[in-house]
């Protein structure tokens, strides 16, 4: 699957004194207004433009994580907004290397539009530059009570009309699978038990609903293999390789197992258990797995809104996407396990609400 993801970036910011306690807000949608990503942060003591070019540039960033392609710009800051169109002058030497931070995140989009807002229509980053404005000033200790926030308002919406289902699958078995060696880009194709794994997935997901919308795959062979049988059995619903949904990069521990790895790179490896930031030699972190995976998912929710799709992936992506799923911290990634062809299920509602319904069921492969 390809193609562009265009989103909506609406940013503000504010200083309480000018300069003041400061603080920004940033709220990433789809075209349908659906909420992808928000951010907010305390800037301390500063004026109200750092806090508005923060603001921008901490949309943009999030949009990047997104794998945007165009984004638009919203704010109610005129001076930002003209500025960014190139219409007025950057006179403040102090917004300068603000404005060419914003500048080379902007060349990073195909295309990217700025417009300005009255305030009245910026209200939820305005909600976000408030929040974090209060927690610059020292307003937010012990129990007091944090300021509303536009967020999902149930862990439970009414109905599943408007949710999106997402049936992850990993792939079935293969010969790396059943010796616990790291298998990432190397394409190895099914056992025979994985073939039998993969055709009692499909049966488990044929089981969740027949009336499935698209069947997403990594390109890697033991996950279309997966995908292809699922699809058969649910309708002989076309097969839509998706790049992103590949394995993380192991680099030089491919193919080696966990204590080949401690034993070959012991420091390396304690640094990579320690944090999502750092990558095996030669390979990838799982921060840049998560980008990755985040703007899959995007492109998906917004291709496929109301629609149970079947996305077959591996180990890591589908860790990532349940630990977002779950607000859980980074330690959940070392601490889920998942079997070969095992399924979990969650759904997102277009206002962002996510629940998670099932992990790692496995009961089809007994």
């Amino acid at each position: 699957m390809s193609g562009d993801l265009r989103v909506v970036v609406e940013a503000d910011g504010g200083s309480r004194g000018n300069p003041g306690p400061a603080g920004y807000g940033a709220v990433v949608l789809n075209t349908d207004g659906e909420v992808l990503l928000e951010r907010y942060a305390a800037l301390g003591t500063t004026t109200n433009n750092v806090a508005e070019y923060s603001g921008l540039i901490a949309g943009l960033r999030a949009a990047a994580e997104l794998n945007a392609t165009r984004v638009d710009v919203r704010m109610d800051s005129k001076l930002v907004i003209e500025q960014m169109s190139g219409r007025w002058q950057i006179k403040n030497p102090g917004l300068r290397p603000l404005a060419a931070e914003a500048a080379g995140l902007v060349s990073k989009f195909q295309t990217v539009t700025f417009d300005w807002i009255p305030r009245e229509r910026n209200t939820a980053a305005d909600a976000l530059a408030n929040r974090a404005m209060d927690e610059a000033a020292g307003k937010f200790t012990g129990d007091r009570e944090r300021p509303e926030v536009p967020k999902p308002r149930s862990w439970a919406p009414p109905s599943l009309d408007n949710a999106t289902r997402l049936i992850l699958v990993r792939h079935g078995a293969t010969a790396m699978t059943a010796q616990g060696r790291y298998s990432g880009r190397g394409d190895v194709p099914l056992t025979d038990e994985g073939e039998a794994q993969a055709m009692a997935a499909a049966g488990r997901v044929a089981g969740l609903s027949r009336d499935v919308g698209a069947v997403l795959t990594s390109p890697l062979a033991r996950c279309v293999r997966t995908a292809e049988l699922i699809a058969a059995e649910v309708g002989a619903v076309p097969v839509t390789v998706m790049d992103d949904l590949i394995e993380c990069d192991f680099g030089l521990w491919e193919g080696k197992t966990f204590a080949e790895v401690q034993e070959g790179w012991p420091r390396e490896m304690t640094a990579w258990l320690e944090s999502t930031s750092v990558a095996p030699p030669k390979g990838e972190s799982f921060q840049t797995v998560g980008k990755r995976v985040r703007g899959a998912m995007a492109k998906i929710v917004q291709a496929y809104p109301g629609q149970v799709v079947v996305v077959v992936s591996h180990v890591s992506p589908i860790k990532l996407i349940l630990r977002d799923a779950l607000a859980a911290g980074d330690a959940f990634l070392h601490r889920l396990f998942l079997d070969a062809a095992g399924v979990s299920t969650m759904d997102i509602w277009p206002d962002g609400n996510i629940a998670v319904r099932s992990v790692n069921e496995t009961a089809h492969l007994r």
